[in-house]
């Protein structure tokens, strides 16, 4: 099919963890642009327009809405230390750059999709004995109430019938590269590498401490079903299912996957890092499980699946 006749989607973010394996799912059945402040090489592929710039830019917001998109998924942010370190940079990019964004997605009128990667830091911390569908949103963090606000304006916008907008709220992505990321919760990809390299590693929580977890493999997929989901929540926005995962067991399933020892990981516990990260309560996601979203399915098959796309 020639790739003018292919749905477009537009992807921000397009250079990240996520973004690249997502960019290369979608290009086998859309033209998509992709975007990121860093530079992006998807040469092999030719129904993908890499363009580069910040998001800042309103040259660059206009560059990359100029072609009316069928979808939008954006996944570009400032997360969760940065945005504390720097907060200026940090609303700029999570708040006003998004909401520019899709309004320039949506002034094409022809009501685009946009899904939007929010996170689970809208919960804040700490967190209530049980998470689900009700639980209210207390960001603690600058993240945490950027996604909250950009998750109300892409609602506000789809009642207002100008996109057909999902937020997802993600929990924590595994395994990320060992590269300066500004995730305070760098430790939970860190492990993989550490143990599949026979390095020691010191985590910043308990052996006792939980968290909810997902692989990208899974991730890409979930993305892709919410781009063809058609019976939205009425409130545009979901919690992703995840894995609730112990850390102690974590460590003990990835250094038997990878024949390593399991006591090169100690413990040393962060009090703050282990409330925002390592006590991650039983979580339900009823409305998320009956739109045929999932997760991993157990720990083994999470730890495989982040160990395959180190």
């Amino acid at each position: 099919m020639a790739a003018d006749s292919l749905p477009h989607v537009l992807v921000t973010g397009a250079g990240g963890f996520v973004g690249k394996a997502l960019v290369r799912a979608l290009s086998n059945r859309h033209s998509v642009t992709a975007t990121d402040s860093t530079a992006l090489d998807f040469s092999d592929m030719p129904d993908v327009v890499a363009i580069t710039g910040n998001l800042e830019d309103p040259d660059l917001i206009a560059a990359i809405t100029a072609k009316p998109c069928a979808a939008l998924i954006h996944l570009a942010t400032v997360p969760g230390g940065a945005a504390e370190a720097d907060p200026a940079l940090a609303a700029r990019i999570n708040v006003g750059a998004s909401m520019a964004l899709i309004d320039a997605a949506a002034a094409h009128g022809n009501c685009p999709r946009v899904i939007f990667a929010s996170s689970i830091a809208v919960f804040g911390d700490p967190l209530p004995d049980h998470v689900d569908d009700e639980t209210p949103l207390k960001p603690m963090l600058r993240y945490g109430a950027h996604k909250a606000m950009v998750e109300e304006w892409i609602a506000t916008m789809t009642r207002r019938g100008v996109i057909s907008g999902l937020s997802l709220r993600l929990p924590g992505i595994v395994a990320r590269p060992l590269a300066p990321s500004g995730m305070k919760s760098a430790f939970l990809s860190n492990v993989f590498h550490a143990l599949q390299a026979g390095a020691p590693i010191t985590l910043p929580v308990s052996p006792q401490a939980s968290c909810w977890l997902l692989s990208r493999h899974v991730l890409v997929g979930q993305l892709q079903h919410a781009l063809r989901l058609t019976d939205d929540p009425a409130d545009a926005r979901l919690t992703l299912p995840a894995l609730r995962v112990i850390m102690g067991d974590l460590v003990a399933e990835i250094a038997r996957q990878t024949g390593t020892d399991s006591t090169l990981a100690s413990y040393m516990p962060d009090p703050a890092i282990e409330a925002a990260f390592g006590n991650q309560p039983p979580l339900s996601t009823p409305r998320a499980d009956g739109l045929r979203f999932h997760h991993d399915g157990s720990l083994e098959v999470l730890v495989a699946h982040a160990l395959a796309e180190l």
